[in-house]
Formats: C-alpha cells, sequence, structure tokens
C-alpha cells in the first residue's frame, strides 16, 4: 500500500551554503508528487518537510542520506506521520 505520508526530516553536517535546499527542491520536483519545503535552521541543519506517497518520501529521503547532495551530510533524523496539507509545490523557506 502507498498511502499518503509525511515526512519530517533534519539533516545535519555541511549543508547551509552549499545550495543543499536548491537541490532539495530540484530532487522532490523530479521525483513528482511530493510538496512540502527545505529551511535553513539556526543550528546549522537544513529541515526538510515532505507529503506525498510514501514510497516517493522515501526516495527524498534516501537521496538526503545519499553521496549526491551538496555539501557534506553527517546525519539524517527523520520522523513520520499523518499529511497536514496546505502546501502548493515544494519550496524553500
Amino acid at each position: 500500500m502507498n498511502e499518503d505520508v509525511r515526512l519530517t526530516a533534519w539533516v545535519r553536517g555541511r549543508v547551509q551554503g552549499v545550495g543543499f535546499r536548491w537541490f532539495t527542491r530540484e530532487n522532490a520536483l523530479e521525483i513528482g508528487g511530493v510538496v512540502g519545503f527545505a529551511l535553513n535552521l539556526d543550528d546549522g541543519r537544513v529541515q526538510v518537510v515532505a507529503e506525498g506517497q510514501r514510497e516517493n518520501c522515501h526516495r527524498l529521503l534516501d537521496w538526503l542520506r545519499s553521496s549526491d547532495t551538496p555539501g557534506r551530510v553527517d546525519g539524517v533524523t527523520e520522523i513520520w506521520g499523518t499529511p497536514r496539507g496546505g502546501y502548493d509545490g515544494f519550496g524553500m523557506r
């Protein structure tokens, strides 16, 4: 079953000032069917909120953990939940 989910991920490492949010948005758009945002946090992490089919959110999470990201990812922490809606596409904040 491929139900709709909400993925919230916190990416730590050298992920600010390297185009990380832009590339996250591009990957979400390439995967398709994923809405949400990527946001720089004050502590140097990037928060990613993605809603869509579980398979598509897992694809985005796999990319966040891959060596294909800009900068350097030291780790990703994620939680899964129920979609809240209210997003028009995938943006950067």
